[in-house]
Parts: structure tokens; sequence; C-alpha cells
């Protein structure tokens, strides 16, 4: 029997490699989505086709309205996306508390399941900033999933892995790559329209097309220009 593991799966380039990385430890993938009022539903569709390609034992997508708090340009349309390039700060596409919410369902998942492993996809190096996608955040959830779950008190510790923590972009890219994902299939862009196609100007197109061409390879995102 396989070990059970929750992967956290956005549709997007980095949450992609993610479940590849997880496939190829021979866990048992169990993917979790989330339907939280972002401005598109794009990535959602993305995450279906990537499970499709690569495989799952299940997919599941949860509904939360993190929209009806707006505070973010992911979740506010009235709260524009940055196009002008990569800025000091946390930018306004920050979505407070969204990892932290995400990973709180994966791990009630991982303790319904037996699974004592959860996947996410943040990562530290080529990244707009984000304060939830930091090593110290990853290792304060892993040690508060611990002391507040019966698995974790009884002594089935729980792991939150970050495998793309501390890879750059194009690592990241290359990654994936040789594990057979099609980066074709996946939408990072903030604002895709309806079909998926990327602006090409928000800080996480920019971030991906950087990527690709850091690693040397091809970038096959569909852009609206």
């Amino acid at each position: 029997m396989k070990e059970k593991a929750i992967v956290l799966l956005s549709g997007g380039l980095d949450s992609a490699t993610c479940l590849a990385i997880a496939r190829s430890q021979g866990f048992d993938c169990y993917c979790l989505s989330f339907d939280y009022g972002q401005r598109h539903s794009a990535e959602l569709q993305a995450a279906e086709r990537v499970v499709k390609a690569l495989g799952a034992a299940e997919h599941r997508v949860i509904n939360f309205g993190l929209a009806q708090f707006g505070g973010s340009a992911l979740t506010d349309t009235s709260i524009a996306v940055p196009v002008d390039g990569m800025q000091s700060g946390i930018p306004v596409t920050y979505v407070p508390a969204r990892n932290t919410i995400m990973l709180s369902l994966a791990l009630a998942w991982a303790e319904v399941l037996g699974s004592r492993d959860i996947f996410v996809g943040v990562n530290a190096v080529d990244y707009s900033g984000y304060p939830d996608c930091r090593p110290e955040y990853i290792a304060a959830f892993e040690k508060m999933a611990n002391l507040a779950t019966r698995a974790g008190v009884e002594g089935q510790k729980l792991h939150i892995h970050a495998p793309l923590i501390d890879l750059s972009k194009a690592e990241i890219v290359r990654r994936g790559t040789a594990l057979g994902v099609d980066y074709g299939l996946t939408v990072s862009c903030y604002q895709a329209d309806e079909l998926g196609r990327a602006c090409g100007v928000c800080d996480s197109c920019r971030l991906r097309a950087e990527g690709f061409a850091a690693a040397g390879l091809p970038d096959p995102t569909p852009y609206r220009t």
C-alpha cells in the first residue's frame, strides 16, 4: 500500500510541479483545489487538466468565499492587479490568510484519510513577497498541526512538504520538465481570461516567463496578445 499524501493544487506551474514530485516519491496523491473567490476560474480548470495528465487518487475542489472580505487584488475587482513589474514590500495580490486556510483544510482531510503528509508548492526565492510562503511559516504550521490534531498527539507525526521552497523558478521548471509536467496545461496569470490566456504583465506572468527563459526552455504559456 502506498502512503497517502494531500497535494494542494491551484492549477499553476508550482503546484503542478509539486504534484509531480509527490508522485515521484511514491505517494498516492489526493489533490485539493480551492474556489476562494479568485478573479477567474481558469486555474481550477487547469487543475483538472493537470490531475488528468499526471494522475491522482482523488481530486476535490473546496469552496470558501474570501471575496466576502476582499482586501486583495485577487479577490476584490475594485483593486487593480499590478502590471508595472515587481515592487518591494508585500503586494496587493497577497490574499490574507489564504495559505493558512488551505493548509488547515488539507490537514483536516489528511486526518480523515490517515495521511501524514501534505505537499504545498510555496516558494521563497522567485515569488511575490508573500509572508505565508516563507520557510519559517511552513515550520510553524507543521508544529501547530502536530499540536492540534489527534494524529499528532497520538504520535503520528504530520509533515508539511514544501519541496520548491528553496528553488528558483528556473530550477522548478527544469525539475518539473524532467518529471514530465506539461506546463501548457497550467495557468499562473493573476488575471487570465476565460480561455486561460495570460496577460503577460502581472507579477506571476513575469516570474513564470523569466523562469522559462532562465531554464533555457520554450515557454508554452498562451498569451492574450
